[in-house]
């Protein structure tokens, strides 16, 4: 309990920083959406290739000497950030300092969930999964709301945006800094974390050969009954929430006369940040739990169906743009971004499951983290052109394209095959 929530809360609030914070930022600072999606959608790209530099976490030093690393690392990084912002060329060197974090964060991924499995024996990464889950979610909501809501009361005291955010990211990299301090006395020293080519008799050896069991991985995954349906699937699945996440918070924040809602930072923070997060942790609770019961089988067209009907919400924002002045309006606001998030908890629910389902035999660890990477990659290159789309059709008009791409969710679910006992709870 020592070093497991503030593990894992280090592993979540980088994602945030880079794959939100950053939209938020660049969308008060004047960018348009065109732009904040295609720049901002190529910060997924350190996700989508951690696949192929994650051997060499494993032949180069050891997990903790990785953790607390890049933790200094993201630390320094988001000082960076705060200190370009002020500048008049701040755009190219944020995005430089963004990528920065992406990687470190990747690394810091790789390394953290590594660790977690050689410092602990089985029973207590049992014992242990729920918590890590939560503080991820802990750091979610802390960053998409706590944060947010902090940098728009600053910009409000400050009255000046660039100022507002750089004194975020500050707060930030102190925190890193402390965490990686922390972390640097408080995680143990395990047995087992050591760099593969010192491991002792019985180990797979130096890099030459891990780099040969990669590539013979790699090529299994691509050998597997249906791994065509199943990339199809992994890719656009979530076709429709790709778009839509990169677009969601400039809706909120533009004010009516350009089709959003007005909404100031602070509100957005509590809104999607806060009551979204919510909504999706408790779809994502709801899902496992209906999983377990009637198995992935079963669930799957349920679940596909709860991740795309929802989306319907922004088509009536889009066309009503209540007024969030109104108190009434702004819970209904609220209201429609807890059922749209909760809606998609509930069906990357099935997603996530399935991404385990495929992954499964002698490979399934290297088959689950190629999996993750097309996954991410499904989120990128949609997103990068969400910006565009929007900008070229307004915003009611883009809702009823995302809208009419969740045909292709139920497409790609048609094609996938999934065992009826998958998932179910064992008696």
């Amino acid at each position: 309990m020592l070093w497991v929530p503030t593990l894992y809360m280090a592993e979540g609030l980088p994602y945030v920083a880079v794959n939100t914070l950053s939209v938020i930022m660049y969308k008060n600072l004047g960018m348009s959406n065109t732009d904040i999606a295609f720049y901002t959608g190529w910060l997924y790209l350190p996700w989508v290739i951690k696949p192929f530099w994650s051997p060499f976490i494993d032949i180069l030093k050891t997990k903790r000497w990785w953790t607390v690393t890049t933790q200094f690392i993201i630390g320094a990084a988001f000082a960076a950030i705060a200190f370009v912002l002020p500048l008049d060329f701040y755009m190219a060197l944020s995005l430089a300092a963004f990528w920065l974090t992406g990687f470190a964060s990747a690394t810091h991924d790789i390394a953290a969930d590594g660790y977690y499995m050689l410092a602990l024996d089985t029973s207590d990464q049992s014992l242990y999964v729920g918590i890590r889950s939560a503080f991820y979610r802990v750091a979610t909501i802390i960053g998409q709301g706590g944060v947010v809501m902090a940098a728009g009361w600053m910009e409000t005291a400050f009255g000046d945006i660039a100022r507002a955010w750089s004194v975020t990211f500050l707060i930030l990299s102190a925190l890193f800094v402390a965490m990686a301090f922390y972390h640097s006395k408080i995680l143990p020293l395990a047995a087992e974390d050591m760099p593969s080519g010192h491991r002792e008799n019985g180990a797979k050896g130096g890099t030459g050969s891990i780099l040969r069991d990669f590539a013979g991985t790699f090529s299994s995954f691509f050998h597997k009954k249906g791994v065509w349906a199943a990339i199809a699937f992994l890719l656009l699945y979530r076709l429709p929430e790709a778009q839509l996440i990169k677009m969601i918070n400039p809706f909120l924040l533009d004010p009516a006369s350009e089709g959003g809602l007005g909404l100031s930072t602070a509100q957005v923070g509590f809104t999607y940040g806060t009551v979204g997060i919510i909504g999706l942790t408790l779809g994502g609770i709801l899902g496992g739990v209906l999983v377990s019961r009637y198995g992935l089988k079963r669930c799957i067209w349920p679940m596909a169906l709860a991740l795309t009907l929802p989306c319907g919400v922004f088509c009536w924002l889009g066309m009503a743009q209540p007024d969030p002045s109104s108190q009434l309006n702004l819970f209904l606001i609220n209201f429609c971004i807890f059922v749209e998030q909760f809606g998609y908890g509930i069906g990357f629910t099935s997603f996530m499951l399935y991404m385990m389902y495929f992954a499964e035999g002698p490979n399934k660890t290297s088959h689950y983290a190629i999996c993750t990477a097309f996954m991410a990659l499904g989120m990128m290159l949609p997103g990068m052109a969400a910006g565009a789309l929007q900008e070229s059709m307004g915003y009611t008009g883009f809702f009823w394209w995302i809208m009419g791409c969740c045909i292709v969710t139920i497409a790609v679910t048609a094609a996938i095959k999934v065992d009826a006992s998958f998932g179910l709870k064992k008696k």
